[in-house]
């Protein structure tokens, strides 16, 4: 395999007399850019060198992503030498290299209550990978229980906004915390195929495409989709299989969409939205499924994706048998990367009825100064956003 001189640095800084002395490292920039298996491997080329019988921290956002992220790929990226057993159910690595092992113990830091998980042990390092996704009180436990005489900090991640505290405490002042800062773009990954490369610059667009292509970290600010009428309205209904989305809501808005996938597209046919605030009524559960039985009209509907959080309602459609239901993906930032991506390649396309849709994709903006749209006319464009995640991510890639 070939690597750049970037890769080398990442997998080799810890035992090279310019850079040994840093107390950390941060790997950022481009998605595909070869930084996470370059830090990985480095990472356990160091502890396995430096300490027998020690213990160490390997972090994620959750422990389901960090073994199918790194875990799963360590024999491939490591090689035989390296004799990995994994304890799944104390959620831990043992990893010989010749008379040598250590213990590597998998934590997930999903919210503010995951620091109480690295509590208490004693590390001889941590590799917290994807950090930008973490609490800031999880990564300063975990950085805090490295102990150990000799232990380090290994970092990686995609950018996010300026404003995010880890690029203000680490990425800026990286000198002040005797870290070494390695800045990544897909030109530093040789082994990036250049059709593929062309894939991901065409897959994002606008602040994701700064951040995850550039590897700039760049402010979300403004619109954030670019809708246009002249290319994402049509009357042209595809032949395919028909969706409904809903945004569930009683005192909010309830938000659904009726969708025909075919063709390569999928057009929003029509859809109901309901206000209760305004309309001064709230409708029940009962009245929001003849609803949706008027929206799905003669359409032979395969499945309706609700809101996760609409428990109730999930139900009632469960109880009378008429519809498949699933509860919708809802990771914000990542569906609305994809509904942008479908947005902008044209295969998401809406008729004239569907107004509110289209009013609200003039209204739907970044929060300022933070990673997260306002939670204002925001209910068409959840219930799209269930839709791409959930059902168009999925019968695109296939």
């Amino acid at each position: 395999m070939t690597l750049s001189k970037k890769q080398i640095l990442a997998l080799t800084w810890w035992n090279r007399p310019k850079f040994r002395d840093y107390d950390a490292i941060i790997c950022d920039g481009a998605v595909r850019s070869g930084k996470t298996y370059c830090l990985v491997g480095g990472f356990f080329l160091w502890s396995m060198a430096s300490f027998d019988r020690q213990v160490f921290g390997i972090c994620g956002k959750s422990v389901s992503a960090l073994r199918r992220n790194i875990i799963l790929q360590l024999p491939k990226w490591l090689g035989r030498q390296f004799q990995i057993t994994e304890h799944r159910g104390e959620n831990k690595l043992t990893v010989r290299l010749g008379d040598r092992e250590n213990v590597y113990y998998l934590f997930g830091g999903q919210d503010e209550s995951s620091y109480m998980s690295v509590q208490g042990i004693t590390l001889a390092g941590v590799l917290l990978d994807e950090v930008v996704l973490m609490p800031r009180s999880f990564v300063e436990q975990a950085c805090a229980r490295c102990s150990v005489a000799g232990s380090r900090l290994w970092f990686s991640c995609n950018p996010a906004g300026p404003e995010h505290w880890f690029y203000k405490e680490w990425i800026c002042r990286a000198k002040d915390k005797n870290a070494l800062h390695l800045h990544f773009t897909m030109e530093d990954n040789p082994g990036l195929d250049s059709a593929i490369r062309l894939r991901y610059e065409r897959l994002y667009r606008g602040v994701f495409y700064d951040r995850y292509v550039r590897g700039i970290w760049r402010a979300a600010e403004g619109l954030i989709y670019r809708f246009s009428p002249d290319r994402h309205i049509t009357k042209d209904i595809p032949e395919g299989r028909y969706y409904i989305s809903v945004d569930y809501g009683t005192v909010n808005p309830f938000s659904a969409g009726l969708w025909c996938v075919g063709g390569g597209r999928a057009v929003r046919v029509r859809e109901y939205y309901y206000n209760g605030r305004e309309r001064g009524k709230r409708l029940t559960d009962e009245e929001y499924y003849r609803a949706i039985l008027r929206l799905a009209g003669d359409k032979p509907v395969e499945q309706i994706i609700v809101d996760p959080s609409a428990a109730s309602f999930i139900a009632l459609i469960r109880r009378y048998g008429h519809f498949s239901v699933r509860r919708a993906k809802n990771r914000v930032l990542p569906g609305i990367q994809t509904v942008a991506h479908y947005l902008e390649s044209g295969v998401l396309q809406f008729t004239e009825e569907c107004r509110d849709s289209i009013r609200e994709f003039s209204l739907y903006v970044w929060e300022e100064g933070k990673e997260a749209p306002v939670k204002e006319n925001d209910h068409a464009m959840d219930d799209i956003r269930y839709f791409c995640s959930t059902v168009l991510s999925r019968k695109m890639d296939n």
